[in-house]
């Protein structure tokens, strides 16, 4: 969370007893997840140990769902940069979960396939082209059903680009400050070494269970493989 500290204008705090609407962040068996923006009430992330502990990208994934961003693969204007392999993915997330809840909002509508590309109305690139170093994209094998890849990226040699849990890229950071309007912390941040994809979608630790955030909303479901 120091990361978003430093380098955003968004703060977490502990939970105080006046507030309706919060983040919870539990470690339950459901692997790692998010609901997409703000939605009434407690609000859980789910980090499940070890999986989602181990590279800090898997929190900050996950936290940045909370904050109102999909995945960078649903962007409006991936195909120029990708294509999906649908007959490659793991069945159940090809359409999602049944036990999905779906939240509506003024801002984003009922998406729930982590590999749908969303409408123009659905996503914003706030100034930042497709980014595939983002810690929002999936990695080329993600929810592969074969080992075979789920996204074929257009110049192949952005492949092992794709799925870095190691930290922001300097896109994300440049996306939450255009959105929350403050644009002016961007340049103090220092994109890290970004490496290929980890073995399996893993995360980082030291995070506090319970605190205030997010904005938007739409849907929850596992996001993260484990």
């Amino acid at each position: 969370m120091g990361i978003y500290h430093k380098y955003t204008c968004i703060s977490f705090r502990p939970r105080q007893s006046s507030d309706k609407d919060y983040i919870s962040i539990v470690s339950g068996t459901t692997g790692c997840w998010s609901s997409v923006g703000r939605i009434s009430g407690k609000q859980e992330i789910n980090l499940q140990s070890p999986q989602c502990l181990t590279k800090v990208g898997t929190p900050l994934h996950e936290l940045m769902h909370a904050v109102g961003f999909l995945h960078e693969q649903n962007r409006h204007e991936r195909d120029g940069y990708i294509s999906i392999a649908w007959q490659n993915i793991l069945r159940g997330d090809r359409f999602s979960f049944p036990e999905e809840t779906i939240k509506i909002n003024r801002c984003f509508i009922g998406h729930t396939n982590n590999f749908d590309k969303a409408s123009k109305d659905e996503t914003n690139g706030f100034s930042v082209p497709y980014d595939f170093r983002s810690v929002m994209h999936y990695s080329k094998t993600a929810f592969s059903t074969n080992g075979q890849p789920t996204i074929i990226p257009r110049e192949s040699a952005m492949g092992s680009k794709m799925g870095q849990r190691d930290g922001f890229s300097r896109g994300d950071i440049t996306k939450i400050n255009n959105m929350y309007g403050c644009p002016e912390k961007t340049p103090g941040y220092k994109e890290p070494n970004l490496t290929g994809p980890p073995n399996g979608e893993t995360g980082g630790n030291n995070i506090a269970e319970n605190i205030i955030g997010g904005i938007l909303s739409i849907f929850t479901g596992r996001d993260e493989e484990n």
